[in-house]
């Protein structure tokens, strides 16, 4: 995801803005630039890659300067370039980074033209740049020309702007993309994550919605949405480590499981504004390729085939279209019919995935009407070749087994079912209970991890057992799926999952006393269903494992361990079911003594077929 430095200091800033976007690469970025208010005059240095590409340019030619702003991109607007990296410049005085969309950019673009700007790049925070500097034609200061500029602005939106002729203040503003600003002696910081700024600061305040700020050496003013002054709480940071490393953590696995709520906070960040999902969410020219589709064909791989099977149930249950989901590798080497106005659908963490990537490419000569893929990796093969592109925002994901990558891109689908939804009828109530539960899913999965230590005593049970089934209903039958899956793949033991009603029709002759049996049990429409299932499951033997909502009336016996799980809506139950399902595949590969983050046989990206 996009990363934001900015300093106001006595000392020359350029080292320090620069360390600030190293420790925000772990998120993923295609471009990097830094601006330096210089001798009274903007210096600027950007280049396409990662920062040390940015670092050895700045080696060779120094900034010198108190105050500047840097940042790294992901691409929305406009291909991955140099021209298009941040930060942008309005007539030589005004530098501006920006995470976040601009809904209305070309509307402003317009307006802006036709006030005699010329547009050096495609992307739409250029647009804020020049709208700064035309209002500070009129406006008193930065800060109110800030102000202004936000009001006209559709979206959400992160940005910190400078001025050449105002060399020791920063206006940042904030909607719906996150800011945070750190308080040093004699010289304070803003950044879009307290991580880039630890180096020189352990103070912070965290920008709340619509807040614009004027920070300079000495002072932080803070306004809200009104232009109110208000005071926003200073905390110190407890953060002692960074994302590339384990930190307190045995395996990145943990470390990543723990990550979740951090990670679906930064896929929703920018996305959501007024009670709806932006369209823009998906690419510049999503709201055409969306509002038509009737269809939608989802193709991945592994994990991500399991998230597409998920986001089938919600595609036809609330969005209104028919969906067809495929494992890449036997899409590509078969014929299939093509329904009209179909959207193809590529799930892939890295990008790079050959089965996924050869797929695309055998379904746009096929004439789909529009591509999206939701994926990790800026820059990567899938980005650069699909119509649309949903960034996952997921932060690196070392290990082997993917966590966080999963749960983001449900939440991703979920999104792309809402706005596919309001294209078909949708209505407001649903679309608002929707964008609702999406936005309170990190504190829910913050919840269900306090079931680690339940889960660790229990995976005791699973040291002498080679065999598993994992049994769900309805959308929680792909979660069931994906948790086979990571108890296969990280401490070996032989695991299929099942659809619950599937269990007459040949699995139960594998029940026995040896045959441990995992459960997903939300409350839903299909409880009473799924404890028929279970009951047939405790006739013939077997133990089972339920994880269970806590007013699903399950109780614990000789025959069944209920573990608890907290409440949460239908929305979000596949999402919050997997999270114990993750900690059980990690305590019971922990009792085997198994590689946890570099399993056997596998790699992160497969990018052969």
């Amino acid at each position: 995801m996009c990363g934001i430095v900015g300093a106001v200091a006595q000392r020359d800033v350029a080292e320090i803005l620069v360390e600030g976007l190293r420790r925000l690469e772990y998120r993923g970025y295609d471009s990097a630039g830094v601006a330096v208010i210089q001798n009274g005059e903007l210096s600027r240095t950007r280049r396409l890659g990662k920062v040390q590409e940015l670092s050895s340019a700045l080696d060779e030619a120094p900034l010198a300067g108190g105050t500047g702003i840097a940042h790294t991109r992901w691409a929305t607007h406009g291909e991955p370039s140099e021209r298009n990296a941040h930060p942008h410049v309005s007539e030589g005085d005004i530098a501006v980074v920006h995470n976040g969309i601009i809904e209305n950019h070309n509307k402003l673009r317009e307006k802006l033209k036709g006030l005699g700007y010329v547009f050096a790049s495609d992307t739409d925070t250029e647009v804020i740049c020049h709208l700064v500097h035309h209002e500070l034609k009129t406006a008193d200061n930065l800060l109110t020309a800030v102000q202004a500029t936000v009001k006209q602005l559709e979206g959400a939106y992160g940005t910190v702007v400078i001025d050449r002729r105002d060399s020791e203040r920063m206006v940042v503003a904030r909607s719906g993309s996150p800011l945070v600003i750190g308080f040093g002696l004699g010289e304070n910081f803003v950044a879009s994550d307290q991580l880039a700024l630890l180096p020189v600061t352990r103070s912070f305040a965290f920008l709340e919605e619509g807040d614009v700020a004027e920070v300079t050496r000495r002072e932080v003013n803070i306004y809200d949405v009104n232009c109110n002054p208000v005071k926003r709480e200073v905390k110190e940071s407890e953060v002692t480590h960074d994302a590339g490393d384990k930190g307190e953590y045995r395996h990145y696995m943990l470390k990543e499981i723990y990550e979740q709520p951090t990670a679906i906070a930064h896929t929703l960040e920018g996305r959501i504004a007024g009670g709806k999902v932006l369209d823009s969410a998906f690419g510049e020219n999503a709201a055409e390729f969306l509002k038509d589709i009737k269809h939608v064909q989802i193709i991945a791989c592994g994990t991500s085939y399991h998230a597409g099977m998920a986001a089938r149930y919600w595609l036809e249950d609330w969005a209104g279209v028919s969906c067809n989901v495929e494992i890449a590798s036997e899409f590509r080497y078969r014929k299939s019919h093509l329904f009209p106005n179909s959207l193809l659908v590529t799930i892939s963490q890295s990008g790079e995935t050959a089965d996924t990537l050869a797929a695309l490419r055998l379904a746009k000569d096929m004439g789909y009407k529009a591509t999206l893929t939701i994926c990790n990796s800026a820059g990567s093969s899938l980005v650069r070749e699909s119509d649309m592109a949903y960034m996952m925002k997921a932060g690196a994901e070392i290990g082997v087994a993917s966590t966080k990558a999963f749960t983001v891109q449900l939440a991703g689908l979920l999104m792309l079912t809402t706005a596919i939804g309001r294209h078909n009828g949708m209505s407001e109530e649903m679309q608002a209970a929707i964008t609702q539960s999406l936005q309170s899913m990190p504190a829910k999965v913050e919840q269900a991890l306090g079931l680690d230590d339940a889960i660790a005593e229990l995976a005791e049970d699973f040291a002498d057992k080679h065999h598993a089934l994992f049994l769900g209903r309805g959308d929680q039958y792909p979660i069931a799926m994906e948790g086979a899956l990571k108890l296969k793949e990280i401490s070996y033991i032989h695991a299929e999952a099942y659809a619950s009603g599937e269990l007459k029709h040949g699995p139960l002759a594998l029940i026995d006393a040896d045959m441990p049996v995992i459960v997903v049990a939300p409350n839903n429409e299909l409880l009473e269903k799924l404890k028929s299932n279970v009951e047939e499951v405790r006739a013939r033997g077997g133990l089972m494992y339920v994880f269970a909502d806590k007013d699903a009336e399950f109780e614990s016996d000789d025959t069944m361990k209920v573990i608890p799980v907290p409440h949460c809506d239908e929305f979000m139950a596949p999402l919050i079911y997997t999270i114990p399902l993750q900690l059980l595949s990690y305590h019971v590969a922990l009792i085997k003594g198994t590689d946890v983050d570099q399993p056997r046989n596998l790699a992160k990206s497969v990018t052969v077929e």
